[in-house]
């Protein structure tokens, strides 16, 4: 089973509830974390890292001797990473989404493949955790290709926990598309209830079942509740507001450290989202 911890916005508490479900599961755990800008995983389960891959991406190569100036490249490319000056075709390889549909176009074999760094995964284990997260290159502005990257060590074998990057553009796509379960994490304020709401639209649109965590879940108000019953989404499960959990929190300890007890509602947790998953 692939399980996607996703939420509409930052700092609702995906990283803990990703973190302590895995630690909780008595069986086969791979968590992957996919917040690629800002991985934070690893700060909570300290993994020990074996293992360390670039992950490139394509970009055009122009032969000049070849290229008679054609302008074919540049027509279909939509995200305006070629363009012809002179007769001479310039690159960008910042806008570039490694279509390779320059490639296809041009008659004259101009175009060869070409790459650059997007970043690199670290893989390891976190004790019986199998574990992994991507970091993107400074200053790398598309990050759903090292997210896929990372994804591609996903292993049905196991139990597969994904914590994916906050928000609902195309990083989060990448995280979640295909998976079993999408467990959405929110708060109960105005500004958790505003995003949640696009997070459950962008997930209803790649038909994929959700569930809802309501972290902090006694302060602020009923509007979270009130949507998830007016949309028929069940709430899985309330991190109440704790002094305690804020100070594990707060120095990397995980919930079931501190407090063992959570563990069972952990894998409860997870034995409801089995029964709700396709």
């Amino acid at each position: 089973m692939i399980i996607s911890v996703a939420s509409g916005k930052g700092g609702t508490g995906k990283t803990t509830v990703a973190t302590n479900l895995a630690a909780s599961l008595d069986q086969r755990v791979q968590l992957l974390d996919c917040d690629v800008e800002e991985p934070n995983s690893h700060l909570f389960l300290h993994p020990d890292f074996k293992e360390t891959q670039d992950v490139t991406t394509f970009i055009p190569e122009i032969d000049d001797e070849r290229c008679t100036g054609c302008k074919k490249c540049m027509e279909i490319c939509r995200f305006r990473a070629l363009t012809v000056v002179a007769g001479k075709v310039l690159v960008f390889p910042e806008l570039c989404h490694s279509c390779g549909g320059c490639v296809e176009v041009c008659e004259e074999d101009a175009i060869s493949e070409g790459n650059r760094s997007l970043g690199i995964i670290e893989s390891g284990n976190a004790g019986d955790i199998l574990f992994a997260h991507g970091r993107t290159r400074v200053g790398e502005a598309m990050s759903p290709p090292l997210i896929k990257a990372v994804r591609t060590l996903e292993d049905r074998e196991k139990i597969t926990i994904i914590d994916a990057p906050p928000g609902t553009s195309c990083p989060v796509i990448a995280a979640t598309r295909g998976v079993d379960f999408v467990l959405m994490v929110t708060e109960p304020t105005p500004f958790g209830l505003h995003d949640l709401q696009l997070g459950v639209e962008a997930i209803r649109t790649l038909n994929i079942p959700c569930g809802l965590v309501i972290n902090r879940s006694d302060i602020g108000d009923d509007g979270v509740k009130n949507y998830a019953n007016r949309e028929k989404i069940p709430v899985l499960l309330e991190i109440p507001f704790e002094r305690k959990i804020a100070e594990a929190y707060s120095v990397g300890k995980l919930i079931v450290e501190i407090m063992p007890e959570w563990k069972e509602k952990f894998r409860e947790l997870y034995k409801q989202m089995t029964k709700l998953s396709r």
